[in-house]
């Protein structure tokens, strides 16, 4: 490994050792805890990058420990000083984060970072090396197009992951050239990053159109749209929920292997996908109608809010998700221009309360689990549990209590030739509620109640016999 390279291999940060952008993982961090932040980094952008980073160093709380390494980059960097050699780490980013993951891997003899003043990079950098290591007396590792200047000056130039056109780059600035692939290019992390499966909720858009029984195709058509919309700008709320997440995720035992968390998609792409998904699924509801980009809107404001601040206040969080919830099916009345009853508000509120209660409840039973006090990211402590679960439980059974009352209506008589069938729906969500709350109690839920619905063998033959009374209560 110490070759005629030189005694000094210097180590890029972003994109090489750490399989993230410390200047966007500062930045979420930062957004997260002061909504502010957004504008305080454009005025500190006024004095350059180097003061940007410097301004999103001393207000976020990025820990080093909890950042998504490269193990094949440190493991190259432990051999080097195995043998013989000296390491340094040299960045862009600021010199704090430098200092504080150097001490927290110990690999690193020297580091260096930018200061407030002068940004760490390109020409900068390669000059900066050369002065401070001799011209051709230190090999560098990095991965981007922004390190060719410093390739130059290098005696050998190791890239990262680059791809192939960059590589070419490198083998044309440098003569002792070492190409390190340390991760396989895939789709799958950005699909995976969408969480198509949270779709599923999104179906509530269909739900004015089958309560109301108008099947017609245009009604059909324009529901259609409005889950297409709803499931692009959802996407955007999670890739945006996860970026603010990250620190909590990556405490987390299960979700630090999300995208993010885990590094296997940079967070620069995830900035451009929430921006993206957001954009097109605006134009999708400008084609809708005025009155249903409104309703996404209000749908985008509230779940952002949520992001950033609600989620860690108790009780108006549950109460906003069960808002997020019937917000679809409100955006749903407001494609098709059906009018939504008060029974299904009614219904659609007190059941989706009770849903989001037990995702709280079965988030405080996994802290409880892992020894944690307190749920992470959120208001609630270990000993809220018994009246989390109350909560989800009496919202649950008012729910069902509203549904008997519709089913004693006269807008049931007019829609059902058999409306006595309807008493059967009471019967199975009164289960399948019950059910789910005690599936929670016992520490069984890992997902979203809806998501976990979809899985649960049980739950879907409730859906199945729920569907066959209603079918059976319309059929003349």
């Amino acid at each position: 490994m110490f070759t005629e390279a030189g005694e000094i291999l210097v180590v890029d940060l972003d994109g090489t050792l750490l399989r993230s952008d410390m200047l966007f993982e500062s930045f979420w961090s930062a957004f997260g805890r002061d909504w502010r932040v957004p504008f305080l980094s454009l005025a500190a952008l006024t004095g350059g990058r180097a003061s940007l980073k410097r301004h999103l160093a001393a207000t976020s709380a990025v820990e080093a420990a909890t950042l998504p390494y490269d193990p094949k980059v440190i493991a190259f960097v432990q051999e080097w000083r195995a043998s013989g050699g000296r390491t340094a780490l040299v960045t862009a980013s600021d010199r704090d984060f430098a200092e504080a993951i150097s001490a927290h891997l110990g690999i690193f003899d020297e580091v260096h970072g930018s200061d407030g003043k002068q940004n760490l990079k390109g020409d900068r950098k390669g000059q900066f090396l050369e002065e401070r290591f001799g011209a051709k007396r230190f090999a560098y590792m990095g991965d981007a197009k922004a390190d060719l200047p410093v390739w130059k000056r290098a005696a050998k130039a190791i890239t990262v992951n680059s791809p192939a056109a960059l590589r070419q780059e490198a083998e044309r600035v440098c003569e002792s050239v070492e190409h390190l692939v340390t991760d396989a290019r895939s789709v799958k992390p950005y699909i995976k990053a969408l969480r198509p499966h949270q779709w599923l909720k999104n179906v509530l858009v269909f739900l004015p159109m089958l309560v109301a029984h108008q099947l017609d195709s245009r009604t059909f058509l324009m529901s259609l749209l409005a889950f297409v919309c709803f499931s692009l700008v959802a996407s955007s709320v999670y890739v945006l929920n996860d970026l603010l997440d990250l620190a909590a995720d990556r405490a987390h035992p299960r979700k630090k292997n999300r995208p993010f968390a885990s590094g296997s998609i940079p967070i620069a792409h995830g900035t451009w996908m929430a921006a993206g998904l957001l954009v097109l699924g605006s134009l999708l509801a400008i084609g809708i109608s005025p009155s249903f980009l409104l309703a996404m809107s209000t749908y985008y404001l509230l779940t952002t809010a949520y992001s950033l601040h609600l989620k860690r206040r108790i009780v108006i969080d549950i109460c906003v998700l069960a808002d997020l919830y019937t917000a679809r099916i409100v955006a749903g009345g407001v494609a098709t221009g059906i009018p939504l009853s008060v029974w299904l508000l009614a219904f659609s509120v007190f059941f989706f309360l009770s849903l989001a209660a037990v995702k709280r409840q079965a988030e405080l039973i996994d802290s409880a689990d892992r020894g944690s006090l307190k749920a992470s990211g959120r208001g609630y402590h270990v000993e809220d549990l018994p009246i989390i679960a109350m909560i989800a439980v009496g919202a649950g059974y008012v729910s069902v209590l509203v549904m008997t009352l519709y089913v004693n209506s006269p807008a049931v008589m007019q829609l059902y030739a058999h409306p006595k069938a309807m008493w059967g729906v009471c019967g199975v969500l009164l289960y399948w509620i019950t059910r789910t709350v005690m599936v929670a109690h016992r520490g069984h839920m890992h997902d979203d109640p809806v998501v976990y619905a979809a899985k649960d063998r049980i739950s879907q033959m409730c859906l199945l016999i729920i569907l066959v009374f209603v079918v059976g209560g319309a059929m003349a």
